[in-house]
């Protein structure tokens, strides 16, 4: 029984580190940059910005790691320019295939208004999404994603749809 018990424990050691290397493309810090559609209050824009993180294999096909964005947005409704968007989120990824992770993200927003000559405000709010990222190569992937965020205070919302290209270390 000590034996069988012995074997299974090894066993498991050993394909463990082989299972994880499934998720060895999606793990580890990462930078990138995104670009995309941004609607705020009925009004379209474009968004551009830059996004960090750091993922780690929690299971063998499953990452979870903190993500920070801040971008920049051309959308305008009723003489107001949406700028700066602030966001801090956590990730959990699903690796499909050894090149393609799909995942799911919630976190917190804070969003520069600014009205025209009246200076500028800042909302606070949730965010939440979710899309693909593709291994090009081990250190390079290119994704794809939708973000939603609901502010406070009877605001609303905002939808953005992004598209980027980020390295790995």
């Amino acid at each position: 029984m000590k034996t069988a018990i012995f074997a299974a424990i090894a066993a498991a050691v050993i394909s463990v580190p082989a299972i994880a290397q499934d998720a060895a493309p999606f793990t580890g810090p990462r930078v990138g940059v995104t670009m995309g559609y941004d609607k705020v209050q009925g009004s379209d824009g474009f968004s551009y910005g830059v996004s960090t993180g750091y993922d780690l294999a929690v299971l063998p096909r499953v990452t979870f790691g903190p993500e920070v964005s801040l971008s920049e947005s051309t959308a305008e409704f009723g003489g107001v320019d949406a700028s700066r968007d602030l966001a801090a989120s956590v990730r959990l990824g699903y690796v499909v295939t050894p090149k393609v992770l799909a995942f799911g993200k919630v976190g917190y927003a804070n969003s520069r208004f600014e009205p025209v000559g009246a200076g500028h405000y800042n909302l606070e709010g949730v965010r939440f999404g979710g899309g693909l990222e593709y291994s090009v190569t081990p250190r390079t992937y290119i994704s794809a994603e939708y973000q939603r965020t609901e502010y406070e205070a009877g605001f609303g919302g905002r939808d953005a749809g992004v598209v980027g290209i980020g390295f790995r270390f």
